[in-house]
């Protein structure tokens, strides 16, 4: 048998107000999801330990059956593995956003999703200025990017800007988690004060704000981490896999987990994203000689961060027709079994635009296996499903070993 998982990041919400109490996910019209979950097993999935920060990359390590406490590092460790960049165990990498500050607050975590063309030009600039034998920015994909210190420390406290959006910036600055850590954070806020002056006269930064767009005028620090030691899905699970994404995070996670990353052009990381080529990419993947694949598609998360309920609607259709469908299609007539699975990492519920712990609702679908009584995939329907809650590494047990299943 064959496996894959399609993740749609952020995917799960709460009830809102305008939907009449309902989710994202109990109004949108999702047949071919829905007839996964009829023809297979569900349940709630609780992806982030309590003490640890929702976000991303615990989420994910989760989903691919890896203990965070164990081997989680921060974001900025697993967006450099997918960037090419080597790392010493000593270096702190840490992400680096080019954020929007408005009247003194942060308006956005994305600068009003600068292109990456900007911003590379903006992340050069940072280096011509601040860059130096020991601290390093790196160029990646729209406001997503990566600063390396060596030698840094990490005992220092960072807030992600997506969670702090319309916050003062000055009441979320990077401060030392232990005296250890006071010299690094010290030094990170003086680079994050510094990029104001250089970013905010940048002639990209006029460019925009004549256009009406928002300025790329800070940078702003968060998730730092030394390098992990990880096994490969190989070791742990016996299987050869390949992760398709647009997002640098899960493809450094792949990365450190053993799989190859398959690029898709057109792939961007928002609503636009080139969804039939990602799944495309996905089947032939399987038709070939990987065991597994890891599909995950952003959309849902930005939406989620933005507050907009309309869009978050209008991206899980389209991960439900543009991906599912073409995957349920071509995998049924393959002369190998495939199992399916579908789950959000973490929810990112538009009425607070960040992430929760909430435990997400997720489906296995084995071919031939007797289903249990679940029709519907949202939030309240998969608690009645019979894997009921689970954590750890039961998920991916779950979905490769059988563990689990014949409940």
């Amino acid at each position: 048998m064959k496996y894959i998982i399609i993740l749609g990041d952020g995917m799960s919400d709460r009830p809102i107000e305008s939907l009449g109490g309902k989710t994202p996910l109990m109004v949108a019209d999702i047949p071919n999801i829905d007839l996964l979950c009829e023809k297979g097993r569900c349940g709630k999935f609780v992806t982030v330990p309590a003490d640890m920060p929702p976000g991303s990359a615990v989420a994910n390590l989760s989903v691919l059956g890896y203990d965070p406490v164990d081997v989680f590092q921060g974001r900025g460790v697993l967006e450099a593995a997918s960037m090419g960049v080597e790392l010493d165990y000593s270096d702190l990498a840490m992400r680096c956003n080019l954020i929007c500050i408005e009247d003194g607050k942060i308006k956005n975590h994305s600068a009003g999703h600068i292109s990456t063309e900007e911003s590379h030009q903006l992340i050069e600039a940072l280096n011509e200025k601040l860059g130096s034998d020991s601290m390093k920015f790196y160029p990646g994909v729209s406001y997503r990017h990566l600063f390396v210190l060596k030698d840094g420390s990490d005992a220092v406290f960072c807030t992600p800007p997506h969670d702090v959006p319309g916050t003062d910036y000055n009441e979320v600055m990077i401060e030392s988690s232990g005296a250890s850590g006071e010299k690094t954070a010290a030094l990170l806020n003086s680079i994050i004060l510094k990029s104001h002056g250089i970013l905010s006269s940048h002639p990209v930064n006029r460019k925009r704000i004549a256009e009406g767009k928002d300025p790329a005028n800070s940078v702003w620090f968060w998730s730092p981490g030394y390098r992990p030691k990880m096994k490969t899905m190989t070791e742990l699970y016996g299987i050869k896999g390949a992760v398709i994404s647009a997002v640098d995070l899960v493809k450094g996670l792949g990365i450190y987990a053993g799989l190859d990353v398959i690029e898709v052009d057109g792939a961007t990381g928002l609503y636009d994203t080139n969804y039939e080529g990602k799944a495309q990419a996905a089947v032939e993947a399987l038709k070939g000689d990987y065991d597994f694949v890891y599909l995950h598609v952003e959309a849902t998360d930005e939406a989620g961060h933005e507050g907009d309920v309309d869009l978050k609607i209008r991206t899980i259709e389209y991960l439900d027709n543009r991906i599912v469908k073409y995957i349920m299609d071509q995998t049924s007539n393959m002369s190998e079994d495939v199992a399916i699975a579908i789950t959000p990492d973490h929810g990112t519920p538009c009425d607070v635009r960040t992430h929760v712990h909430d435990p997400v609702p997720f489906l296995i679908y084995h071919p031939g296996e007797k289903p249990d009584d679940v029709s519907r995939y949202d939030e309240v329907s998969t608690e009645n499903g019979s894997y009921g809650i689970i954590e750890g590494d039961a998920f991916m047990r779950a979905l490769v070993c059988g563990v689990g299943r014949h409940l």
